[in-house]
């Protein structure tokens, strides 16, 4: 189990070649003559277009705009592939709009582009607004990733995402909840260290603390060590990556210094996003954490290290990245509900706050089905959590200000219910009619 099965990486070529592609477009709308097309295009279109022009919020009501979410990446950090190109990484975008119109009813379009700066990947971006009810950005480098993502949430009234950031870092902290309350702990007051100063882990530094967690207690480490105020690099930081700068400066307030076992001594949880294992860490740096440990492994496709080898060492809760073992921090558990619950709201951008809110509601639904070491967040199938959770999004929006549609949370749940239900089965349909054909034996 330490690589992916071959089997599956088999499948995906054959299945992907079939299909020639994940996801197509497809009308909403009935053409029944000749008729309807002065309906649907000209003459009569020019009517709904003068209206857009007169109140372009009308875009929301009168296309589909809002429910279009552009996935966007320079494939510049793809998975566990690293730099392969827009080309490359387009089979993950395709896959990534399955899973929003599966389990979020979202209508979405894989962009990988091919953007030399970051003005110009940032240029391009912007230009979709007027198209888009929200974007996700994807498989994008640091540090890049975060001056994009903070830009273009600045700059735009349409929800901007990276989930390389907010999806990770909101699944972790869901599973955090849940896993600290299985050992009898807080989040203030307990030791967490993330190993891993990228796209994730920055993230989860900033919820973790927003969500009541004392940053003296957290230590982050980047592949030369533990960041800390003293580190000789502080200065070469600050001009090349800020963001982890900062964390050096508000973070480990014990000022620990060295590696990964320095900084596990006496911790109740590790969050590692390092890098491919399985060996990246060690058993002796595991068994030198507080009793009843906490240990997640989130890279893919090979986890830091494997869950057997940490349950020997002494963890007591161990979650990965993949599907074959217990506990899955999967940003696909996230992703699809908070842009459900934006959409319908017609929020004009994602909070922290939401993605905490969301957070909740994902740990208070795998408590409800009764939480157990290998049971620390629901799974994929459950799809009944992404209408609960895309609820609680619309209502943070509503709270914060930024929503276009004020609905109730009873009206967020029926809206997202009915479009969640609306995608699996067309879905249902479409197998059954044979236009959606099952795969080659």
């Amino acid at each position: 189990m330490s690589e992916p099965k071959e089997d599956s990486s088999k499948k995906a070529l054959e299945y992907s070649k079939f299909y020639a592609g994940k996801v197509a477009v497809a009308p909403k709308v009935p053409v029944r003559s000749l008729e309807d097309f002065s309906i649907w295009y000209t003459p009569g279109v020019a009517a709904v277009s003068r209206a857009i022009e007169a109140d372009s919020d009308l875009s929301f009501e009168y296309t589909g705009r809002w429910n279009t979410v552009a996935v966007v990446t320079d494939g510049s950090r793809v998975l566990g592939l690293g730099d392969i190109g827009p080309e490359g990484a387009l089979p993950v975008m395709e896959g990534k709009a399955l899973i929003y119109n599966y389990l979020g009813g979202v209508n979405a379009i894989p962009l990988p582009i091919r953007a030399e700066t970051e003005d110009e990947f940032i240029s391009f971006v912007r230009a979709l607004e007027p198209s888009m009810g929200g974007v996700n950005l994807e498989d994008i480098e640091s540090p890049k990733c975060f001056d994009i993502l903070e830009r273009l949430r600045s700059e735009m009234k349409i929800p901007v995402w990276h989930d390389d950031q907010q999806g990770t870092a909101g699944v972790t902290l869901a599973a955090l909840f849940n896993a600290l309350e299985l050992t009898g702990r807080k989040l203030r007051g307990s030791r967490i260290v993330l190993f891993g100063a990228g796209a994730a882990n920055i993230a989860a530094e900033r919820l973790l603390v927003q969500a009541g967690a004392d940053p003296k207690d957290l230590i982050v480490l980047d592949s030369k060590g533990i960041l800390e105020p003293e580190r000789e690099d502080m200065d070469k930081l600050l001009l090349r990556n800020r963001w982890k700068h900062d964390i050096a400066l508000r973070t480990n307030g014990d000022r620990v210094t060295g590696g990964l076992k320095e900084a596990l001594d006496g911790a109740d949880a590790l969050v590692a996003a390092a890098g491919t294992g399985p060996e990246l860490v060690k058993p002796e740096e595991i068994r030198v954490m507080s009793k009843r440990a906490i240990t997640f492994f989130l890279a893919n496709p090979v986890p830091e290290m494997l869950p057997p080898v940490a349950l020997a060492a002494g963890a007591e809760i161990v979650a990965t990245g993949r599907s074959d073992y217990p506990n899955q921090v999967n940003n696909s558990l996230l992703f699809p509900a908070i842009f459900r619950g934006a959409l319908d709201v017609r929020a004009k951008t994602i909070t922290d706050t939401m993605v905490i809110e969301a957070a909740m509601e994902l740990a208070a639904f795998a408590r409800e089905k009764g939480i157990s070491k290998k049971y620390i967040l629901p799974t994929m199938v459950q799809w009944e959590v992404y209408p609960r959770v895309a609820a609680t999004v619309g209502q943070a929006a509503v709270k914060e200000g930024v929503a276009r549609r004020k609905l109730s949370k009873k009206e967020s749940l029926a809206a997202a219910l009915e479009t969640i239900e609306h995608s699996r089965k067309v879905m249902t349909v479409l197998r059954r009619n044979g236009i959606i054909l099952d795969p080659p034996e």
